[in-house]
């Protein structure tokens, strides 16, 4: 590489007030040391592999979840097949014991398989978890999601949603870039994508600059950490993180939510908004790309004062705050009509 990403800022012994008042609102990554160290699961991770896969078989529900499969030919990398035609990994549902199943088997190859348990909701697949696993820092309707593996590589990719990833067994490396380093990035298909969110097509520990030359200036605004168990990482929407995880065994706990000062029961999907703004307005002419930019930058982007201030409330509809009936309808006058015949 040309550029080493500089450490991403670390704190110890973070409580609720210093993580909402004075880390979260700087819109920047920080890893939370020792987070959860005293968490059971955490204890039996540092024990041994075995140790923390028993803790979690004990715990399984036997419900399945999604789990992703990628050959021992491509060192863990969860990503698409040249030509972008199709991805390099098989998906099954498989229950959190089955995937520690296979983990144990694959911990004896040279060169083994990687598989990895995503997103899989605790409350359904580890009940009990919770209970005995608190997260002061998160607001009880943040629920956590498991995530178990091998080693394993995710591409750089973004979250809609603020995040915060908690490290119970294994290492792993968190690559951030800024949201601003989105056109360095080289992403890729927006609406085929290996895991929902579009990833990057550069490969970060093999950059090739000559396909890629804009990907050193992304190099060179990137921030990096390595977390062990009981390290945290608050990741802040938007920001493009790439993760490795090393591993024959590893455990990762994350919360996703949305701040309060902007947190509303009629929020519409960001990403389905940009695919939405895509399909309308990405085939109109340079002139009139420029003028509807200027719309969004007025009525999206700038401060609600600046579009909405000289509007008495009662009459600001959409600039304002409206009652779910009416979020309801508007967005129902936007669907495609519905095809006769």
């Amino acid at each position: 590489m040309s550029a080493e990403p500089r450490p991403i800022a670390r704190w110890r012994d973070v409580d609720s007030e210093t993580f909402h008042r004075d880390i979260v609102p700087r819109g920047e990554p920080a890893v939370l040391e020792g987070l959860v160290r005293d968490w059971p699961a955490v204890r039996a991770g540092i024990e041994s592999p075995e140790a923390v896969g028993a803790y979690l078989h004990r715990l399984d529900s036997g419900v399945e979840a999604n789990a992703v499969l990628v050959p021992a030919t491509e060192r863990g990398r969860m990503f698409y097949e040249p030509g972008l035609g199709s991805f390099n990994f098989a998906r099954r549902n498989l229950t959190v014991s089955a995937v520690l199943q296979q983990m144990a088997r694959y911990s004896r190859f040279d060169a083994p398989p990687s598989v990895a348990l995503q997103c899989a909701p605790i409350d359904e697949c580890l009940p009990g978890f919770e209970a005995v696993h608190p997260m002061p820092l998160m607001d009880a309707a943040a629920h956590p999601k498991l995530w178990l593996g091998n080693a394993f590589l995710t591409p750089a990719h973004v979250d809609e949603l603020d995040n915060l990833a908690c490290v119970v067994a294994g290492r792993r490396r968190f690559t951030l870039f800024p949201p601003e380093q989105v056109r360095n990035l080289y992403i890729g298909p927006v609406d085929f994508t290996p895991a929902g969110a579009p990833v990057s097509l550069v490969s970060l520990k093999s950059p090739d600059f000559e396909r890629f030359p804009r990907f050193r200036e992304a190099l060179a605004a990137a921030q990096v950490a390595d977390l062990g168990p009981g390290d945290a990482l608050f990741i802040p929407a938007v920001w493009w993180h790439h993760v490795e995880s090393f591993d024959v065994l590893n455990v990762l706990v994350n919360y996703w939510w949305q701040q309060a000062s902007c947190a509303r029961d009629d929020r519409v999907s960001p990403t389905k908004s940009m695919l939405h703004a895509l399909l309308s307005m990405r085939h109109l002419p340079e002139t009139h790309r420029k003028a509807w930019a200027e719309m969004f930058a007025h009525f999206v982007f700038a401060p609600a004062a600046d579009a909405a201030g000289h509007i008495p409330p009662a009459r600001q509809g959409v600039l304002g705050k409206l009652p779910p009936e009416r979020v309801e309808a508007l967005l129902a006058s936007m669907a495609p009509p519905a095809k006769v015949g």
